[in-house]
């Protein structure tokens, strides 16, 4: 422990409750050890520690059986009903003991109706001790694995639905283990709370004696004297169960299967997605709707947007309301999310946290060795087939989760930001990589992304969205030549983007500044978006200082330096040229300019984007639009 540690009143505070649950303890303890006469002797002191034991477990096993399942529910509904249920488990966490078994006797005492159903053995019998532990010790367990089960990403289950999983699968493969340290902390915490029950027994079943009920009989009886024996054995029991429970079995690691010989997949023809979807996330409504004509597609917009949202409705986790999902012709809609043979990546590299590269590529229900050994070898997972996800690179996690997505045989492959959590040389790779399987498998793709560049390197069609709403969506090519906003420009990315008006044919003027384009067809006073890319800008120095209103100077505007960044393979120089106009300028050249140096801009005509646009924003189909 360092020395900060041991200083901090936090170690102080620690310290103090150890103390007062320790001192008690060794107290026992010398008194234990100083003694000859510990009641060991006394009759009936081992058969009751076992009927302490033995009923103890058999609570357990009920407990787990039964509330593991419940905790699972309770985790994943928001319902009012799950709201009272998660009540009903715990009150009985609130009832003093002794009143737990009073509100038992009126259930099963010998006079009830399953009191007499039974022959009154409910009650006086090691069936009444079993129940007044599982009622007082349940909601240990539940509770616990309702926390435990409340962490599971979310993207797991939702990963191993579109992958064949089944809700009872999911539960049984991916949830309980993944919440397995949580549920063994709940039943531990269930055992020894009913191993060491005593109001609810006695009221209950008096007989059998369990121990804490021949512990209290001694007490009563004789005094502490005989009471040091069973207080020892309650003492070590616990020790020995909490020691077993923190056993941990360590993960064999082997050097990974005998890979068969691969198999080539079969090639999918490609069916071009089309969607309408209309649904409200709380007070979040996402309706989008586009029908692409071409197998790659790519949904930009901004964090918030709805995009993840889109892509868990296509994948059909949230079942069949959120609308229509088509493959070709085929619709998806009714198509439970384990049979829609959908391919989803979601994001953040959803891999099964206790399984092996080799295990996660056979979790699909369609997956084959032969398939998962081919997968290996083309993603170059060959050394990788006996690591777990935590001893992965992030392009190492990634290759993985594309692998086993493969594995499945989808017909169509959504991708959740596959990309944004990687270094930018891996990201660059696993692009191109992305890029090939493209060609190769022939699958149709959904790729939803904030970078610009990742949608044009990847899509054929692009759809930016904001807020739920679809802005505008066409060819790559038009819709980051042609955007439809400056707010759609500034989601691609697009630089040296501003509004200006139509002066005369071939002449804008921009905040002051009139500059030359390409003669169009639009009237003058028409309110027009415009750009010119940073790199087919020239920059020179001048002394001269003109009105840019006063004569048109062509393709070459006047201003002054205001900032310098040296982007490493290029300068970015930002030029002021009125007050309400600033132009960025890239070069690879060397610069001998200085912040607040006048200078001159020139470009061509040919160079100049620009598009008439209405008060809001959206595009003018009618009108001639110019593009470099």
């Amino acid at each position: 422990m360092s020395r900060g540690v041991v200083r901090s009143p936090l170690t102080f505070l620690g310290g103090l409750i150890v103390l007062y649950l320790a001192v008690p303890l060794v107290a026992f303890a010398v008194r234990f050890l100083s003694t000859s006469d510990r009641g060991f002797h006394v009759p009936g002191l081992f058969p009751a520690l076992w009927v302490s034991v033995s009923c103890a477990t058999i609570s357990l096993a009920l407990i787990t059986v039964l509330g593991v399942p419940l905790a699972y529910l309770l985790a994943r509904s928001k319902s009012r009903w799950a709201s009272i249920v998660g009540l009903i488990v715990q009150i009985p966490l609130a009832l003093p003991p002794l009143m737990s078994g009073i509100v038992l006797i009126y259930i099963i005492g010998p006079y009830t109706l399953l009191g007499r159903l039974f022959g009154q053995s409910l009650t006086e019998s090691k069936i009444g001790i079993v129940i007044a532990m599982t009622f007082v010790a349940s909601p240990f367990l539940i509770v616990a694995a309702r926390a435990a089960f409340t962490s599971v990403d979310q993207g797991l289950l939702d990963v191993a639905s579109t992958l064949g999983h089944s809700d009872l699968s999911r539960f049984v493969r991916v949830a309980v283990p993944v919440a397995g340290p949580g549920i063994r902390a709940g039943m531990l915490l269930a055992w020894l709370r009913a191993f060491g029950e005593y109001g609810a027994v006695v009221v209950l079943a008096y007989n059998p004696t369990s121990l804490p009920i021949y512990t209290y009989n001694q007490f009563s009886g004789v005094g502490l004297r005989t009471t040091l024996a069973p207080t020892a054995l309650a003492i070590a029991v616990a020790v020995a169960v909490v020691l077993i429970s923190r056993v941990r079995f360590t993960r064999r690691r082997a050097s990974g299967p005998h890979l068969p010989l691969p198999q080539s997949p079969t090639k999918v023809i490609a069916a071009p997605v089309h969607f309408d979807i209309d649904y409200r996330l709380g007070t979040f409504h996402l309706a989008l709707a586009h029908a692409s004509n071409v197998n790659h597609v790519a949904v930009l917009g901004p964090s918030g947007s709805g995009k993840s949202a889109l892509l868990r409705s296509l994948a059909g986790v949230y079942g069949a309301t959120p609308g229509e999902f088509w493959c070709g012709e085929t619709s998806l809609r009714h198509v439970p999310a384990e049979k829609r043979r959908v391919g989803y990546v979601a994001q953040g590299f959803s891999l099964f946290p206790h399984l092996t590269v080799w295990q996660q590529l056979l979790f699909a229900r369609m997956a084959t060795p032969e398939l998962a050994s081919y997968w290996l070898t083309h993603l170059g997972l060959e050394g990788l087939v006996a690591r777990y996800p935590s001893e992965l690179s992030g392009g190492q996690r990634q290759r993985v989760a594309l692998a086993q997505v493969l594995c499945s045989s989808p017909q169509v492959l959504l991708l959740d930001e596959p990309f944004s959590a990687l270094d930018v040389p891996v990201r660059q790779e696993l692009r191109r990589e992305l890029r090939r399987l493209q060609r190769e498998t022939g699958l149709a793709t959904l790729l939803v992304t904030h970078d610009p560049e990742e949608a044009a390197f990847l899509s054929d069609e692009v759809v930016v969205i904001s807020e739920g709403r679809v802005l505008q969506s066409g060819s790559s090519r038009q819709v980051f030549t042609r955007p439809a906003s400056l707010e759609v420009a500034r989601l691609l990315g697009i630089s040296n983007l501003h509004h200006a008006t139509v002066v005369t044919s071939g002449l804008l003027n921009a905040n002051g500044a009139l500059i030359a384009t390409n003669p169009s067809d639009l009237r003058a006073g028409t309110i027009v978006a415009w750009s010119v890319r940073p790199e087919r800008i020239s920059i020179v120095a001048t002394s001269e200082v003109a009105d840019a209103l006063d004569e048109p100077r062509g393709a070459s505007l006047n201003g002054t330096l205001i900032d310098i960044a040296d982007v490493g393979t290029a300068v970015d120089l930002f030029v002021a040229v009125t007050a309400g106009l600033e132009l960025q300028v890239r070069t690879s050249e060397p610069i001998e300019y200085r912040v607040g140096d006048r200078c001159q801009l020139t470009f061509s005509p040919d160079a100049i984007a620009f598009w008439p646009v209405t008060p809001d924003g959206p595009l003018a189909s009618s009108a001639n639009v110019s593009t470099p």
